[in-house]
């Protein structure tokens, strides 16, 4: 794989941070994480305790992993405060191990869970619906966020989830809901996120070493001001046919997608959900191209730089997508790429304005059957500079 080229990301990073602040005025939550609580309890906790009122740890816990759970918190609002030790998973392995077990709305801050089955979990028949994490490191465990339940809003922050087999995700057929995750680092984990019947939004949030740092199998995966780098794969996005699960839409708004080994693993390498939107982003030295395959798509004002190809867009099958890709794609860049730059796969019908493409070794911008909205600029790409569209010199 290519390796990036320090002017390059510190160019990268300054251009993506340049507008960070405006992204993350909006959406922001009153951060609360570090309030000030009386604790009644802390210093007498035993593995297998039930935690019912405000708790702050005084020393590291080893639980055997035989147990159905280190800790449970039982009570709503109950702020269970690590106080910087460890819970620990002692015994060998076991899937089916709860880390700190949540069976209603409360926090769990300051401290980490490791080696568990689930780390953190929402059990079958909890009531859950409102998991606040801070400042947690969730390391080693089958599951690091667990859910279990219905309509439950996790709100993940200053958290780091490593060396999981999944970092986040669900009961398969049995959970829905959201993961609203800030300022929290992802790395080492075979899958980062897996979104089923989940939506995830991501904010200012780091990505790397991962198998894989989203899958999104069913839902919506939204990434804003992050950076995702170095993983085998940046997603995958199946297409299931006429099974009920769909990736609705995957977004990236002025997030760094930079040195990973592929945008999509070799056995599903091209994304395939109903709606792609990357706004402001940059994709840079990749070891392949990114193949979509979509109902629509709107792109706008991203740059794609010496990938191993560069974009290729083309018309999702199945019986949610009646009709060839449209959208928008306008004020891209495409410089510099093994392949062809920009190339729409026919049918598909996206409206193509404004955009620029350099010294790719394919064709600068391929688009047969797209609509020219004309302004588009193409020079010096080895196959040729535009084909279905008229693209000027300057």
């Amino acid at each position: 794989m290519k390796q990036t080229r320090g002017f390059v990301v510190a160019m990268a990073v300054t251009s993506l941070l340049t507008g960070a602040p405006d992204a993350q005025a909006r959406d922001t939550v009153p951060f609360d994480a570090d309030a000030e609580v009386t604790f009644k309890g802390g210093s007498h906790v035993r593995c297998g305790d039930t935690i019912t009122e405000h708790t702050r740890l005084t020393r590291d816990l080893y639980c055997p992993s035989s147990a159905p759970f280190a800790l449970q918190v039982v009570g709503e609002g109950i702020v269970l405060d690590l106080g910087g030790h460890t819970v620990r998973r002692t015994g060998p392995a076991n899937s089916a191990s709860q880390g700190i077990a949540l069976w209603s709305n409360s926090m769990v801050r300051n401290g980490t869970v490791q080696g568990f089955g689930r780390a953190i979990s929402t059990p079958e028949d909890s009531n859950t619906t409102y998991v606040r994490l801070h400042k947690l490191a969730l390391l080693d465990n089958g599951v690091g966020v667990y859910h279990w339940g219905s309509f439950a809003t996790f709100l993940i922050t200053e958290c780091r989830l490593s060396g999981n087999v999944r970092g986040l995700s669900g009961e398969f057929d049995a959970s829905n809901g959201n993961f609203d995750v800030r300022s929290s680092v992802f790395t080492h984990n075979e899958i980062a996120m897996f979104a089923d019947y989940h939506g995830i939004d991501v904010l200012d949030s780091t990505f790397t070493a991962n198998g894989s740092a989203v899958y999104c199998w069913h839902g919506t995966v939204r990434f804003r001001s992050s950076t995702l780098a170095w993983n085998d794969a940046v997603s995958t996005i199946p297409n299931d046919g006429a099974d009920a699960r769909v990736c609705s839409e995957m977004r990236f708004e002025n997030t760094l997608i930079a040195n990973n080994t592929a945008f999509a693993p070799a056995t599903t390498p091209v994304w395939e959900p109903l709606k792609l939107s990357m706004l402001d982003s940059l994709a840079v030295h990749n070891g392949t191209e990114l193949q979509v395959a979509a109902q629509t798509v709107y792109i706008d004002g991203n740059t794609f730089h010496d990938n191993a190809g560069g974009l290729t867009l083309s018309t999702r099958e199945g019986p949610t997508t009646p009709g060839p890709l449209t959208g928008i794609v306008r004020g891209n860049q495409f410089l510099s790429n093994d392949g062809d730059g920009l190339r729409v796969e026919p049918p598909s019908t996206p409206t193509v304005i404004n955009n620029l493409a350099l010294n790719n070794t394919g064709f600068g911008i391929y688009a047969p059957t797209a609509f020219d909205g004309g302004g588009n600029v193409a020079r010096n790409n080895t196959a040729g500079d535009c084909v279905g569209i008229v693209c000027a010199m300057y």
